[in-house]
């Protein structure tokens, strides 16, 4: 957190709210991104990781997140709204990723019969 602060602090935000912009405030194209994601991943990661497909995209990161969220317990439409997607492509995509939930969900569903 210190550091997304400190690159707050220092550079701000685009108008729109966007952390990483060009110089004149534009877009960052997807190629850009891909090349500083191969390079970060050079930095942060061993030779090994940096070899398999861990984070091999930027998008696995985001996937990662909701995957998360949807473990925690965050309700799948708020997770949907929070990553952008349509709860749709929510249930369809991250559905597999949901693990150990019967007994979370039976414990519900019995409280509420109770």
């Amino acid at each position: 957190m210190k550091i997304l602060r400190t690159q707050l602090e220092t550079y701000g935000t685009a108008e729109d709210g966007r952390l990483f912009r060009t110089r004149t405030d534009g877009v960052i194209s997807g190629s850009a991104y891909a090349k500083i994601w191969e390079q970060a991943r050079s930095y942060a990661f061993t030779p090994e990781q940096v070899a398999s497909p861990l984070a091999a995209r930027p998008y696995d990161l985001r996937h990662a997140a909701v995957s998360l969220w949807l473990n925690a317990g965050v309700h799948a439409p708020e997770a949907a709204e929070r990553a952008g997607h349509g709860i749709d492509v929510m249930l369809r995509v991250y559905a597999k990723c949901i693990d150990g939930q019967r007994e979370i969900a039976n414990r519900r569903i019995e409280d509420a019969l109770s």
